[in-house]
């Protein structure tokens, strides 16, 4: 398999400046060393985006669209190649590091298809006087940040919806998982991306460079995803050019199981929710809250799912749940449970460090109380505390007892019911009865302070474009 380690920088691979290596957390072995850049090189990044601005904005939506239906056929037809690298990179099991190169193929064909769809507006002005006449332009260079625990997917659901506006954009990966990001840099180099409309650079000073450029004038978008406490960071460097910014942040997703719910169907969700990913992701069921006349059934069949993943790296034959993304990230999963297990925690399943190498942590089940710290966390990892409850308001409470909202989740047997419950909960996002409702085609976002805007749907090709108004004599 060739990986590409350079930048990409006005439609040339660059070499770095130096170079950092990525290392496979199954193992701890270097898998490649990929290129840093320098202060001018990530200016040069900015120049090339803005250079390449004006034309590719004026370029025919039918023509950005075909570029990113091919990108889409060529995600396709090496699926396995890319989630080979995720896996090797990330940690994450083959089977999920799959899934995760079609979720994000899948953005590439939605926008292709959304870049000639994007509506205006023609009307009379109710006094008569003029014709209001309203269009949509690209907002100019955008900044796109991703994170690593879905590397592919938060790359092109960003790229996409940038391109199809006709926006140019600077992609910085996390530098734990480089490798996916400069898979699908060549893929749209292949699909025929013009010279400076993508850039890749990864910063050898994140945190100045990232400040250098939202203070850039050319830079007039930012589209991050990742942790509150880097995106306040963010909204404050943002704030002195007034840079536009949209958001993906923080989430402690709480899954509701009512007294009336299927338990089989809720165990199956809750699997779903909890450990796409080995749980490492935004929308995991962090908080599981389930009514006391069921918890007993649920809790026994819900440890017996989680006991049953073979734990082992993810291109093993058989892998269910792989390593975290390195010891850092594992070792913090470890301390929480730990202090959730200090303060009273029962652990049903799991719950220890395994022996060996590798940055892996077992599937591990909880019954807390409903003040247990671990609860305010977001874990990021294999690990669900389930906490027992009396009645639905008593749920929606706990459940609502958070900074976030990004998703939750709603099991019961009866519809109005579970209806009632979905809107009395604070999300951007809800699931009745599924553990999964993430999809290119719907919005993607929360409340509070899991984010601004939304990614995929009709809204998402929204977060690149200016509204304009046009004031017509008649």
């Amino acid at each position: 398999m060739q990986l590409k380690t350079d930048l990409y920088i006005d439609g040339a691979w660059v070499k770095g400046d130096a170079y950092i290596p990525v290392i496979d957390p199954s193992t701890g072995a270097v898998i490649a060393e990929v290129a840093t850049a320098s202060d001018a090189q990530c200016d040069a990044a900015v120049e090339a985006a803005h250079r390449a601005f004006p034309a590719w904005a004026k370029t025919a939506p039918r023509v950005r669209a075909e570029i990113l239906r091919k990108a889409f056929e060529l995600m396709i037809a090496e699926s396995d190649q890319i989630a080979k690298i995720i896996s090797m990179e990330n940690g994450k099991v083959f089977s999920d590091a799959k899934g995760e190169v079609a979720y994000a193929a899948e953005f590439f064909r939605w926008f292709s298809e959304e870049a000639v769809r994007t509506p205006g507006d023609f009307r009379m002005a109710p006094n008569g006087d003029k014709r209001i006449l309203v269009t949509h332009q690209p907002i100019g260079v955008s900044l796109l940040i991703t994170p690593w625990n879905f590397p592919a997917g938060m790359a092109t659901r960003k790229i996409g919806p940038a391109l199809a506006a006709g926006c140019t954009v600077i992609l910085k990966p996390a530098t734990e998982t480089p490798l996916t990001a400069l898979y699908i840099i060549d893929i749209l180099e292949r699909a025929g991306v013009p010279k400076g409309v993508v850039n890749y650079v990864l910063p050898q000073k994140t945190g100045a460079m990232i400040s250098k450029m939202l203070h850039d004038p050319r830079v007039r978008n930012l589209s991050f995803t990742g942790s509150t406490e880097v995106g306040r960071i963010l909204l404050r460097e943002a704030s002195d050019n007034v840079v536009r910014t949209s958001m993906e942040l923080g989430g402690n997703a709480p899954f509701l199981v009512l007294d009336d719910a299927n338990i089989d169907e809720a165990v199956k969700g809750a699997m779903l929710a909890k450990m796409r990913n080995g749980g490492a992701a935004c929308t995991a069921a962090n908080r599981i809250y389930v009514a006391r006349k069921v918890s007993e059934e649920f809790i026994t069949k819900f440890s017996a799912a989680m006991g049953a993943l073979k734990l082992a790296p993810g291109l093993e034959e058989g892998a269910q749940l792989g390593a975290s993304v390195s010891l850092k990230e594992r070792n913090k999963i470890a301390e929480l449970v730990d202090a959730s297990v200090a303060d009273g925690a029962k652990v049903n399943l799991g719950g220890a460090v395994p022996a060996g190498e590798g940055a892996f942590y077992p599937a591990t089940v909880l019954t807390v109380e409903k003040n247990n710290p671990i609860l305010q966390q977001e874990i990021f990892g294999p690990v669900a505390p389930v906490v027992i409850f009396d009645t639905d308001e008593e749920a929606i409470a706990m459940a609502n007892d958070t900074v976030y909202g990004l998703i939750a989740y709603v099991y019961s047997g009866e519809l109005g019911r579970a209806v009632r419950t979905a809107e009395a909960l604070e999300a951007g996002m809800i699931a009745i009865n599924r553990g999964l409702v993430s999809d290119p085609a719907a919005p993607f976002g929360g409340v509070k302070q899991s984010g601004l805007g939304r990614e995929g749907g009709f809204a998402g090709i929204h977060e690149f474009l200016e509204t304009k108004y046009i004031g017509v004599e008649i």
